[in-house]
């Protein structure tokens, strides 16, 4: 991240449709060059909420499956290319760059699970998005959002 001091601000869903619809609401936000870094336990949400925010940005719906083991997938929006991409199984940024995700990041919109992966690969002006789940309450997430490039508040203020 830039250094600049982070913001942050949390978003509470109850449900997943309401963690889908917040993804639906960021999705028109994003430009060429943007990074979401997902961040979060299996089963926290993260490629339920990627999922939605890809379809709604496509022009025609199709199926969105986890990456998890092609590692990367890519589709044409209404915005430009997407990268969604999980770096689970990945071990070094070797790995990273023979997938091409280094270029990616420059022109296309990267929408990236498993994050801790990049390593010093990690863009400046990425968006953090952690899921949080409540042991209580299986469906309720908080979303910890957190960005130091300040193009992210404008962007998020219609989410908060």
């Amino acid at each position: 991240m830039n250094s600049g001091s982070p913001s942050i601000f949390t978003k509470h869903t109850r449900s997943p449709a309401q963690t889908a619809a917040l993804a639906q609401n960021l999705g028109p936000t994003l430009e060429p060059g943007d990074c979401l870094l997902l961040i979060g336990p299996i089963g926290s949400g993260k490629t339920h909420f990627a999922r939605h925010l890809i379809q709604n940005l496509m022009t025609e719906v199709e199926d969105v499956p986890s990456p998890t083991y092609t590692l990367v997938q890519t589709y044409e929006t209404r915005l430009g290319e997407l990268w969604h991409a999980d770096l689970y199984r990945l071990t070094s940024t070797g790995e990273i760059e023979e997938l091409g995700l280094s270029d990616a990041f420059e022109t296309a919109i990267c929408l990236i699970e498993w994050p801790d992966r990049l390593a010093e690969l990690t863009p400046d002006n990425a968006l953090q998005i952690s899921f949080d789940t409540d042991p209580d309450q299986a469906e309720a997430r908080d979303l910890n959002f957190a960005w130091s490039d300040p193009k992210w508040q404008h962007r998020l203020d219609g989410l908060a």
